[in-house]
């Protein structure tokens, strides 16, 4: 029976791994078939020479160019508003909650986790209501207020990946800055945070996927179809997402349903890019931490 598992469960595991890219393989394939013919200028600024979109001299029309600005800047903001956030919480709960208040924390986090987009997307609205009533006729549903729920919505991933990676760094490299007399701040920033990199890279990462593909939460507080770039963090904007999902619904012929399928190939060349970007962080910080040590 032993022998037997031995060679079934690994087996198992690579039919898996196969099936698996499989999937993945045949969505981008099929993403590649139907929207790779609509990559052209015209897709991304319409009927707006290139270098004027660029250099905004015209407004674009018909393109998805302001719908990327808005989704780089939609993910940088919230990523911004959430990494700080999210490692003070997981040094917070890996370094010195104890007891009650750490479970209940955990606890917390882990429902937060668990939340659907579309009711962090009313929230995001409610509060947009709420200040625009009672604060400033300024503020409503904005790029700010998009970035700032969306920010809520993937903090729980920062959050428990840097408690993750702080628990799990070794006793011996732990102990090994204390025992020669430094403090629990300059362990945690010269030693435990260093160690932990890979894994705090790993919730940012996260973090940048589920801000760019967000739908739910960006349509209720303040994406709009034909916005532009935004021109402060109080405009309205277009996000790739909320495109793909305006062009699926209401799409007028096959023509303008490819430009659909297109978008989605952008969104997931951001995607890759800024994974790039993130990775290229993580690589240069980890080499100045190593260096340092």
């Amino acid at each position: 029976m032993t022998r037997f598992l031995e060679k079934t469960v690994p087996a198992f595991a690579w039919l898996c791994g196969a099936v698996f890219l499989a999937a993945i393989a045949s969505v981008v394939g099929y993403l590649l078939y139907k929207g790779l013919r609509t990559l052209d200028p015209g897709l991304f600024f319409g009927d707006t020479a290139p270098l004027d979109a660029l250099l905004m001299k015209r407004r674009v029309f018909g393109g998805i160019f302001p719908a990327m600005a808005g989704t780089v800047l939609l993910v940088v903001l919230s990523v911004g508003w959430a990494v700080p956030i999210g490692l003070a919480a997981g040094i917070y709960l890996a370094e010195y909650a104890r007891g009650g208040t750490k479970d209940t924390l955990n606890f917390f986090f882990d429902i937060l986790a668990g939340l659907p987009s579309i009711v962090v997307g009313l929230f995001g609205f409610s509060l947009a209501v709420f200040l625009n009533k009672n604060v400033s006729a300024r503020l409503h549903p904005c790029l700010l207020v998009s970035s700032v729920a969306l920010a809520f919505l993937v903090l729980p991933y920062i959050i428990r990946t840097t408690q993750v990676s702080l628990e799990t760094v070794p006793p011996r490299v732990r102990m090994t800055a204390r025992s020669m007399g430094a403090t629990r701040l300059q362990n945690i920033f010269r030693v435990l945070l260093p160690q932990s990199l890979p894994g705090l890279s790993s919730g940012v990462i996260l973090a940048i996927g589920r801000c760019a593909e967000d739908t739910a939460v960006i349509m209720l507080t303040g994406a709009v179809a034909t916005a532009g770039i935004p021109g402060s963090l109080l405009s309205h904007y277009e996000a790739l997402p909320f495109y793909i999902y305006y062009i699926s619904a209401q799409y007028a012929d096959q023509r303008e349903l490819a430009t659909g399928y297109g978008a989605s190939i952008v969104l997931l060349a951001v995607c890759l890019l800024l994974f790039f970007l993130a990775f290229l962080v993580r690589k240069s910080v980890t080499s100045r931490a190593l260096y340092r040590a």
